[in-house]
């Protein structure tokens, strides 16, 4: 009975590992917020990362943590608004581990601004991190994926991709776009059994209301943001999407503080 019992427990915790060791994962917007915080979580659980940022001295610094306790990273400044920088990035991750598993795309901007301001440059700011580097992202490690017959593919969304509010409102279209994009990625690419996941998350403590420009805005922003969550949570979220069995997709998943409202 006790050799039975320790088998059962033997199985049952080679079933409950972290299926995360090994995976190499490409991380956007990896500098700050979600991204660093996404990055020392897999390290801490033995993923081989490639670190994405426009923001090279901070890119070096997360590198050197994560390597001073004893994970592995590699990083490559990459701005995702340029198609052929994300391809490059891509193929530095195919040259350095030989394979791409999974691809956080995190990188996004949130300058709010009432339409009536007309601040145009911002609108296509947003366009070209939220939506464009998104797809670029997908375009860059798909052809990779698809021959490896695996992977899978998170899109950090928002909140803001489910509840539109005043002064959010191009905002709030770039991650209903990247929602519409994941699920369209998820019914594509089924029989490759590459997975999708979107995770919108409510306030987080991060550098993104830095980049809110309407001073109109700004205060009531900040106010939400006093009860931010870590940006740990959504890591350790990423993570449990990520550690499922090939045959387990987390296709979805709103995170909120406990107090936000909508």
């Amino acid at each position: 009975m006790q050799i039975q019992s320790l088998q059962c427990l033997q199985e049952r915790n080679v079933l409950t590992m972290p299926n995360i060791q090994g995976k190499v994962v490409i991380i956007t917007g990896a500098s700050s917020g979600i991204g660093e915080a996404t990055a020392k979580e897999l390290a801490s659980k033995g993923a081989k990362l490639v670190l994405a940022a426009r923001r090279e001295d901070r890119l070096k610094k997360l590198q050197e943590e994560i390597q001073n306790k004893r994970g592995q990273a590699i990083y490559k400044v990459t701005d995702v608004t340029s198609y052929e920088q994300v391809e490059e990035l891509a193929q530095y991750a195919l040259k350095e581990f030989g394979k791409i598993d999974v691809l956080v795309n995190n990188a996004g901007i949130m300058p709010h601004s009432f339409l009536y301001k007309k601040k145009v440059d911002d609108w296509n700011r947003m366009i070209d991190v939220n939506i464009k580097g998104v797809l670029y992202g997908i375009a860059a490690v798909l052809p990779s994926m698809r021959e490896r017959k695996e992977g899978h593919i998170i899109n950090v969304s928002s909140v803001a991709g489910h509840v539109v509010g005043a002064g959010s409102t191009v905002y709030a279209a770039t991650k209903f776009a990247v929602r519409a994009i994941s699920e369209g990625l998820r019914k594509e690419e089924i029989g490759n059994n590459i997975r999708s996941t979107i995770i919108s998350p409510g306030a987080v403590a991060t550098e993104l209301t830095n980049s809110v420009t309407d001073p109109d805005l700004k205060p009531s922003i900040d106010e939400i943001y006093k009860g931010a969550i870590d940006a740990d949570s959504i890591a350790r979220a990423i993570a449990f999407a990520i550690e499922q069995p090939s045959d387990v997709a987390i296709n979805e998943m709103i995170i909120r503080p406990t107090r936000q409202e909508r």
